[in-house]
């Protein structure tokens, strides 16, 4: 197992590189002066090319791409135009609340999809599979905007009983992670019952039933446990998702996270902003993709001795 870590870190390095070449290359093609946005209207041009020079912005690309990496490699990802602060301290100081949100609202997602998915499976074709289905499917189908004013609406507008907006107590969490977790509760529903049901017609579940065990005991010990390997992957990717910035949700409710930074880099065109959010939600989405390997180690014996 460590000589595959290592081996995954490894590949994710070239990885990185090219996701940071990538951004070089759109951010050049992109209209305007970002030196122009940092100095205001009033600058003049004379002082905008002398700091687009002074800054190395006129070098050729691939040597802007090298000093950049050699900087990131010290931790240095730059200073932002816009702020004029380190951007790696921006970043560690917005993360926090998009570790709140991503924790809350994938806890709300597992706790109302997992049960949803194993009682349909369960209850096929049902009466309550039909309507937890059809909850999923909302939950899918639904824009998370829409289901944020919704809820902002009813519960603190006209209810009174939740923030609108923030994220500094315990109860301006609750709609944020609702909205984000109702949304991928559903994707978490439906994997669990296809999983479940394919699993319940293999042979050894009918063996078990066979020799006495109860359906439940049948469910829980044996079929569940095989079934939840590609939910395990989507709950991980999913955690990595919304820890590399939920833009919309962190938008909609004023929420000083990743997803709300990149969105004011992206329109101050703050490339060293814009740069370190990308490359640090790159490396969220990779590491929890090797999470997600190394879990199926725990949930199947056969990947620890291959």
């Amino acid at each position: 197992m460590a000589k595959y870590i290592i081996k995954r870190i490894l590949i994710s390095i070239p990885l990185m590189i090219a996701v940071v070449f990538i951004i070089f290359l759109l951010l050049k093609v992109l209209p305007g002066n970002p030196i122009a946005v940092m100095m205001g209207e009033h600058a003049s041009q004379a002082t905008i090319e002398r700091v687009t020079k002074e800054m190395g912005l006129n070098d050729p690309v691939l040597v802007r791409f090298v000093r950049y990496i050699v900087n990131a490699a010290h931790g240095d990802f730059g200073r932002s135009y816009k702020l004029n602060r380190d951007v790696l301290g921006l970043i560690l100081e917005c993360f926090p609340n998009t570790v709140k949100l991503a924790i809350s609202s994938c806890l709300v997602a597992w706790i109302i999809g997992i049960p949803a998915g194993i009682i349909s499976a369960v209850k096929r074709n049902s009466f309550l599979d039909r309507f937890l289905m059809g909850f999923a499917l909302v939950g899918i189908s639904a824009p998370v905007f829409w289901a944020a004013m919704l809820l902002q609406f009813i519960f603190g507008y006209r209810l009174g009983l939740l923030p609108i907006s923030g994220y500094d107590t315990p109860q301006a969490m609750i709609l944020p992670a609702i909205v984000l977790g109702w949304a991928s509760s559903g994707a978490v529903a439906r994997l669990v019952r296809s999983n479940l049901l394919e699993v319940i017609r293999n042979d050894y579940v009918r063996t078990a039933r066979a020799k006495g065990l109860k359906y439940r005991a049948v469910i829980v010990n044996h079929a569940l446990k095989n079934s939840m390997m590609p939910v395990v992957t989507f709950m991980a990717t999913q955690f990595a998702g919304v820890l590399s910035g939920a833009v919309i949700t962190e938008t909609v409710f004023g929420i000083g996270g990743i997803g709300q930074l990149t969105v004011n880099a992206i329109n101050n065109r703050d490339m060293p902003l814009l740069q370190g959010s990308v490359i640090f939600a790159t490396a969220i989405i990779i590491l929890g993709n090797m999470v997600a390997d190394i879990m199926y180690g725990f949930l199947d014996p056969r990947i620890r001795e291959k």
